[in-house]
């Protein structure tokens, strides 16, 4: 996909987040401490980072949050959830927003984002007493291709576990919060003006989907959900032009099927991300109160 296409799936990003409550602004808070650039792990000679947000001065062992960046699986950044992640640390959860490898034209293909985000929950239980978390009790939020990605943390178990220092550490996450994700990628997506949206699953696999099938099905959160699946909260533009809204409702009705407690939110006439400032604080409220339940609860 072309870097212009990333930007603006990113400007509609910060669209959300523009619209959170005011405590979201700030690049610094008393109530708030952030560690930047922490690496979880290596991989291909490239340092993964994630940056941790924590309650100030809190004394107790808290539930965490896992915020995975969208940009197409090619672009985007940890910074890009900043203020998503201060306003939750803020509402008593420690954040941990996260890079991956990024793919490119050459490398870095699928499973490879998969990969880093499973070993960052591993890692996060791994140094669960060093940050004050509750290993029980870690949430994931991501949008666009974070979306993606973290769908598959709720729907599939590590795939890898070759690091002994890892090895006892599970990376299914307790609950999902799917911001407009693409779960089902052996489907065809639009090819827009200026946009080959198609481009970018092709670019992530490696692969045209007449050869290589299997690892668009493989890759889809859609076709791995079962009974240890965990409970996900779902928002979707019905205008979406690059992530048709029928995904979300697929990844919906499989889930209500296999009995996953699932909740699914339509914001009409909104695209790939949310610039109505009631849609803003729906999602904000609710996703408070989803978290709120299943790792506070």
């Amino acid at each position: 996909m072309c870097r212009s296409i990333i930007s603006g799936l990113l400007w509609l990003l910060f669209l959300v987040l523009m619209a959170l409550p005011s405590s979201a602004f700030s690049e610094q808070s008393n109530n708030v401490q952030v560690e930047s650039d922490v690496m979880y792990g290596e991989a291909d000679g490239q340092r993964l980072l994630l940056d941790v947000y924590r309650p100030a001065e809190s004394k107790k062992v808290l539930p965490a949050i896992v915020l995975v960046h969208g940009g197409g699986w090619s672009g985007g950044d940890k910074r890009d959830f900043h203020d998503v992640a201060m306003t939750l640390s803020e509402s008593g959860y420690v954040c941990f927003s996260i890079n991956y490898r990024l793919v490119t034209n050459a490398g870095n293909k699928y499973p490879a984002q998969l990969d880093d985000v499973q070993r960052a929950v591993r890692w996060i239980r791994a140094n669960a007493d060093k940050y004050g978390v509750d290993p029980n009790h870690i949430g994931a939020l991501g949008a666009s291709a974070g979306g993606h990605l973290v769908s598959l943390l709720g729907t599939m178990d590590t795939r890898i576990n070759s690091d002994p220092a890892l090895a006892r550490y599970s990376s299914r996450v307790t609950c999902v919060v799917d911001m407009f994700g693409p779960v089902d990628l052996t489907v065809r997506f639009p090819v827009l003006p200026g946009a080959d949206i198609e481009g970018f699953v092709v670019n992530l696999i490696g692969k045209a989907h007449v050869i290589a099938p299997g690892a668009y099905r493989n890759a889809s959160p859609l076709f791995h959900i079962n009974k240890k699946t965990v409970p996900f909260l779902i928002f979707h533009g019905t205008a979406d032009p690059f992530v048709p809204i029928v995904q979300s409702q697929r990844f919906y009705n499989e889930l209500h099927k296999a009995h996953i407690e699932a909740t699914f939110i339509e914001f009409d006439g909104e695209g790939h991300g949310f610039s109505r400032k009631e849609n803003i604080n729906r999602f904000f409220i609710e996703t408070l109160a989803f978290f709120n339940r299943h790792l506070k609860g």
